[in-house]
């Protein structure tokens, strides 16, 4: 190479050095937002149109190809406990769905005045808002509502958690996914069923159920109804919730110990009531079904089925159950939500522990496994003999949709994540909260839906049958506000995050704040907090409250 011929090379060289960098800093400022949200579930729509509406850059990121989370993933029941709490962009999507049934074109397989809502979500005469819907139909009106926006939305992008968070003196920078793609904020917003922005970010958090001790709680910790367990009235009571009759055996052959134990009971008992321990309540899918002969495709017998698992299926009905083991509320289009009832039903209890730490790909394998073992429950349910022939013949007129969902079996890729993670912060809300025994001053939304908790293990009693522990049904006396310290992390954590779904409560609070429109109204606040912080520049734990007050009331929150 001569010298000119070595003078031009460099000079190229160097403008090829330019030209990259330039464009991977075009990129880079191409991916920097003033609020990055992770999660698209309703909490997440929430807070990126709040976001949007108040003059922000936002990316709404969804590890799926699906946004919505439950909201348009079948739970179209809507679990409210009071109308009344509801405001804002959760009150907006709710009236959106009204409109959206409103047209007449949107009912294909019945006639708008053939369709009867029920229960806490009848809609009543001259309401504005719907409160049961089709998946399809939330997804619609999510995209509407979305598209109303300056806002930017990816698909299928999972946060690589192990090295893709980047913190500087307590504050997010960067996040990354398993992609390779980046994504700069200023404020971050975590809102996954699992915390796992949260939780990779080095924030505090804790899982399963704390001991009743601790925060002076009577509803937390273990819930066993074997009267030799039981340590109140209250908790024997919550313990017969959803649970086998009488008398069913847990061994393999009846009567005989040495045979073995059924499949997923607990052969080591439930342990001493109001103990913690890091059990998590179970998980199903709440099921979108038809009984119209032509979207209904009809329940098939799993490849991998095996009759041994629901052996207490078949002995529950024996020793006297006779309802079907659902909840089945009727959805438009001569459709339903269909979810957990009774001793064995859709909840795989006591199969899911490792999920909310467990990697993509275990998570993955834990949700197939509650999808096979469903689908074998309800073609037991419809077509195995041992199952009374007026069950059979009820459930098997129905099946999944042909309309709703992308898998060709027609079930929904989102399961039911009833409870994950949940931050420890500051400030935790309890079931003295929820009770109205202690009132928060800084509330940033309300909650009204009772103390929840579905079944946690199944175990073997001293009489030596079978039971379900863990179930909590308690109610509130009405509304009770959410403070904003439990949404935000400590500040010696990290000062640009906040958390509106895997909130710092603890396990029963939780399972009254848990609710789909309660997220959204989280997320609106969580948005609204950042665009605030961000225009004051300043950490999220600094914030005036009553500042944040006076916008959240002026955004139509209900506080």
């Amino acid at each position: 190479m001569n010298h000119r011929t070595g003078v031009v090379f460099a000079v190229l060289l160097v403008a090829s050095i330019v030209l990259i960098r330039g464009c991977q800093q075009g990129d880079q400022n191409q991916n920097q937002f003033d609020i990055v949200i992770y999660g698209g579930t309703s909490s997440g729509v929430a807070a990126a149109i709040q976001s949007a509406r108040m003059g922000k850059t936002v990316i709404l990121i969804e590890p799926t190809s699906r946004l919505g989370g439950l909201t348009t993933g079948g739970l179209g029941q809507t679990d409210i406990g009071n109308k009344q709490a509801i405001g804002g962009i959760s009150r907006e999507f709710y009236e959106n769905i009204k409109q959206y049934y409103d047209n007449p074109e949107h009912w294909k397989w019945q006639k708008r005045k053939e369709y009867f809502d029920g229960g806490q979500t009848r809609t009543l005469e001259n309401e504005e808002s719907m409160w049961t819907f089709e998946p399809s139909a939330a997804l619609e009106v999510y995209n509407h509502m979305l598209k109303d926006e300056d806002i930017a939305v990816v698909y299928n992008q999972r946060l690589d958690r192990e090295k893709g968070v980047t913190k500087n003196e307590g504050s997010l920078v960067s996040i990354a996914m398993e992609t390779g793609e980046l994504y700069q904020g200023r404020v971050f917003i975590d809102a996954t069923y699992e915390g796992d922005l949260m939780a990779a970010a080095g924030v505090g958090y804790t899982v399963g159920r704390e001991a009743n001790q601790k925060y002076g709680e009577n509803l937390n910790g273990v819930q066993a109804n074997d009267t030799s367990l039981t340590l109140t009235g209250a908790v024997s009571r919550n313990g017969r919730h959803h649970n086998f009759v009488d008398g069913v055996d847990p061994f393999i052959i009846k009567g005989d110990k040495q045979s073995g134990v059924l499949p997923y009971i607990n052969v080591d008992g439930p342990g001493q009531p109001g103990t913690a321990n890091k059990q998590v309540q179970a998980y199903c899918f709440r099921m979108c079904l038809t009984d119209h002969p032509d979207n209904r495709i009809p329940f098939a017998k799993p490849e991998s089925y095996n009759e041994l698992n629901y052996e207490l299926l078949f002995r529950n009905y024996e020793a006297g159950y006779s309802r079907i083991p659902w909840i089945h509320s009727r959805m438009p289009n001569r459709k339903s939500d269909s979810n957990n009832r009774d001793g064995f039903s859709t909840d795989f209890i006591g199969q899911n522990y490792d999920y909310p730490e467990a990697s993509y790909e275990e998570r993955e394998r834990i949700i197939e496994r509650h999808r096979l073992y469903q689908q074998g429950l309800m073609w037991s349910l419809a077509y195995h003999p041992r199952i009374p022939e007026k069950i059979r013949t009820e459930v098997s007129r129905w099946g999944s949709c042909k309309d709703e969902f992308e898998r060709e079996d027609g079930w929904q890729q989102q399961l039911y994540i009833r409870e994950a993670r949940r931050m420890v912060s500051d400030f935790v809300m309890t079931q003295k909260h929820c009770e109205g025994i202690e009132v928060v001053e800084d509330a940033v939304g309300l909650a009204a839906y009772g103390m929840d908790s579905h079944h946690i293990q199944r175990y073997i009693t001293v009489d030596g049958s079978v039971k379900n522990e863990g179930n909590v049904e308690a109610g509130v006396k009405g509304p009770y506000p959410i403070s904003y310290r439990s949404i935000v992390p400590k500040a010696s954590e990290c000062t640009n995050l906040l958390v509106p779904v895997c909130l710092s409560a603890s396990h029963i609070a939780f399972g009254s704040i848990r609710m789909e429109p309660v997220f959204m109204v989280l997320g609106q606040t969580a948005a609204t907090a950042a665009s605030m912080v961000i225009d004051l520049g300043i950490p999220v734990q600094e914030l005036n409250y009553k500042n944040l007050k006076e916008q959240l009331m002026k955004d139509g929150q209900r506080l």
